[in-house]
């Protein structure tokens, strides 16, 4: 067995995640993180037993041979470009860059260099999504032809200590989770022709209810309400809201309708959750949960009640992809696709027009339990 060693940049929540579950995986040792706030960098050493190097010499250092990219979503394009200039593979948080431009060059450059980059979400990977996966390859809903998802909710400043970037261009709700919501879509059903949006903002500036910073105000610079239509290669059209400006709502986050049934798919935000499957009759059942590693509660550190949470799961299929030199599932032609969706949403928005997509990806392979299970060592 090839065990690539991996360092990681940034420090901040999402990386306890990563370090806390990448032991499971049989194929991924971290070595060391960074940050360019060198205190939470040791710290966050310190809490998991990795030496922690500046971001300079952790891109220099020859004993790593991929680095996850865990900063803020503005600084993805430049520090994977940092990455990929080291002569590193890189794996990056949601989402892959703002920009199709950015996508793209990033694209070129790892090309060009004969290096990989992944992106997540990896969330699709998740037993419950797989399963919808298994259902429709298998024609259990027939052919899908609509469907509708919704991410709606209050706003980040509720929550976030420092919910400024939310709310500038570049973030938003299409971009923060939209991620989640299309990357999943894709990989059911294929990839998107074309879209069209309608986009607003209910308020112009945002009142911090969140410690430490409760009571400042912040501007809204970016839309926070947006309405799209999403018409798929295979035929299919789609319903995508994704808003901060809605305080409660009973819609739920996917249903696909088929010629013959309709699948109601849980959170693409989560890798487990119940799927439920409606017959030609109409008749709705819960599906029977398939034995699928990705799918078994495991997580409580953030939440009272466990869920499923294998975040790495992307990172470690890279880097079996890397070393058998197959394919790998969070793939950039899947992120750059998906890029390609959300910004043409947001253009769709502004323009009140049709936009066409200049971007293509497969379907990244099905993941189903063997070839899941064969992520994981034997002892987890």
């Amino acid at each position: 067995m090839t065990i690539l060693n991996v360092g990681l940049i940034g420090c901040g929540n999402i990386s306890t995640a990563y370090l806390t579950l990448a032991p499971t995986f049989k194929n991924i040792r971290f070595v060391a993180v960074s940050d360019m706030n060198e205190e939470a960098a040791l710290a966050r050493g310190k809490e998991f037993g990795i030496k922690a190097r500046t971001v300079s010499d952790l891109l220099a250092s020859d004993d790593i041979d991929i680095v996850v990219n865990l900063t803020i979503p503005d600084a993805h394009y430049d520090v994977t470009r940092r990455i990929l200039e080291s002569g590193k593979h890189a794996y990056t948080e949601k989402p892959l860059v703002l920009t199709l431009k950015q996508a793209k060059s990033l694209a070129d450059l790892a090309a060009g260099k004969g290096l990989r980059i992944g992106s997540a979400p990896d969330t699709f990977l998740g037993g419950a999504h797989q399963q919808a996966r298994q259902i429709i390859d298998a024609g259990g809903i027939g052919t899908v032809t609509s469907g509708t998802a919704h991410f709606m909710g209050p706003g980040m400043e509720m929550w976030h200590p420092n919910p400024d970037f939310f709310f500038k261009p570049g973030g938003g709700p299409v971009l923060d989770m939209g991620p989640y919501y299309i990357t999943n879509l894709v990989q059911l059903i294929g990839p998107v022709k074309r879209v069209a949006a309608l986009s607003s903002s209910a308020q112009k500036q945002r009142t911090i209810t969140s410690e430490p910073r409760a009571g400042e105000t912040i501007p809204v610079q970016t839309p926070t309400n947006i309405h799209a239509l999403l018409a798929f290669e295979n035929g299919a059209t789609i319903t995508l809201s994704t808003s901060w400006d809605v305080k409660a709502h009973r819609h739920a986050n996917m249903e696909l309708y088929g010629t013959t049934g309709t699948l109601f798919v849980p959170d693409p935000n989560h890798f487990g959750g119940a799927l439920e499957q409606a017959d030609a009759e109409g008749t709705i059942t819960q599906v029977p949960v398939w034995d699928h590693p990705f799918g078994q509660m495991n997580w409580d550190l953030d939440k009272d009640t466990p869920r499923a949470n294998y975040r790495t799961a992307g990172l470690a299929d890279m880097a079996a992809g890397i070393v058998d030199n197959r394919p790998h599932r969070c793939a950039l032609e899947l992120a750059v696709h998906v890029t390609d969706v959300m910004t043409s949403i947001l253009k769709s928005g502004e323009t009140g027009q049709f936009v066409d997509m200049t971007t293509t990806c497969d379907r990244p392979a099905a993941l189903g339990p063997d070839a899941a299970r064969d992520l994981l060592k034997e002892d987890a």
